[in-house]
């Protein structure tokens, strides 16, 4: 009988030895990474809590990152870009939402042993999150003040509400083929946004045409997809919430359940949802 040889990566070429070279745990920063969880309980499911939380955090960051660059391009003109961009937000936020079904895996029981060592953290203290908020245009200046015991972290979001948001650069894109209203393309970018019956005719005018107006098009479509991942993701948190706490007020403060199913009712992109109507 042959006995088989046990494969060794290092005759095919793999690097074997890394002393003083730079490995894949060091280019990743995997040691840092890997210990930043610290539970303060020996509830065994709360590394589950801490882990999903901090994967939503990186993938968010990612999210920023994608949103920065992809509203840059879009005020040069540069839509086909930033179209990859946009898409790949909308596929960061169905990661987002696979990690709900990871967390549903916890009961409430299984909660309910850890629960108290959260103290007031909540997620809606996620200052990462109210970035992503700011920048698709749900503005509220109230909501700077869970981040007020940082200055930096206030100043990041005061530093975004001084900007135009996603859809205010898509509105001045917009306007190049219909005559949009001062109120629309030169309000004050610290508010939230409000649906004006110009900016529904020109969108509908698009979608009527869009062989015409091709990447206005495009652009608008891959602003539905992402907030179509976007309120997903809000309606599996919700859902979430409910399951394991029921309708107990958050850790944070909010009214949990209720606080959320309010959320569910913001419209990042209204017009663009309300023409469907109209075709």
């Amino acid at each position: 009988m042959t006995q088989n040889t046990p494969y060794n990566p290092a005759k095919d070429g793999a690097q074997m030895s890394f002393d003083g070279r730079m490995s894949y745990g060091d280019y990743l920063g995997l040691d840092k990474i890997l210990t930043a969880q610290a539970p303060l309980s020996d509830a065994h499911d709360e590394l589950l809590f801490i882990i999903q939380h901090q994967t939503s955090e990186l993938w968010m960051k990612l999210a920023v990152h994608e949103l920065h660059a992809a509203r840059d391009l879009l005020k040069e003109g540069a839509y086909r870009p930033a179209f990859k961009m946009l898409a790949r937000v909308s596929r960061i936020f169905e990661q987002l939402n696979s990690a709900w079904d990871v967390l549903r895996t916890m009961t409430p029981s299984d909660y309910t042993r850890f629960r108290e060592d959260l103290g007031q953290s909540s997620g809606f203290q996620s200052y990462q999150y109210r970035q992503i908020e700011f920048m698709l245009g749900n503005r509220n200046g109230a909501m700077l003040k869970p981040h007020a015991h940082r200055e930096d972290l206030t100043a990041l979001l005061t530093q975004e509400l001084a900007q135009p948001s996603l859809y205010d650069v898509a509105l001045q894109a917009l306007s190049a083929i219909a005559d949009l209203p001062e109120e629309v393309l030169n309000r004050p970018s610290a508010e939230a946004y409000q649906p004006h019956d110009a900016v529904a005719a020109a969108w509908t005018k698009v979608y009527q045409a869009p062989e015409t107006h091709w990447e206005l098009y495009e652009l608008a479509e891959k602003l539905v997809d992402l907030e179509d991942y976007f309120r997903r993701w809000r309606f599996n948190h919700v859902t979430t919430v409910e399951r394991v706490i029921g309708f107990k007020r958050g850790t944070g403060g909010t009214g949990g359940v209720s606080y959320l199913r309010r959320m569910l009712e913001v419209e990042l992109f209204p017009e663009l949802w309300h023409l469907r109507t109209e075709l």
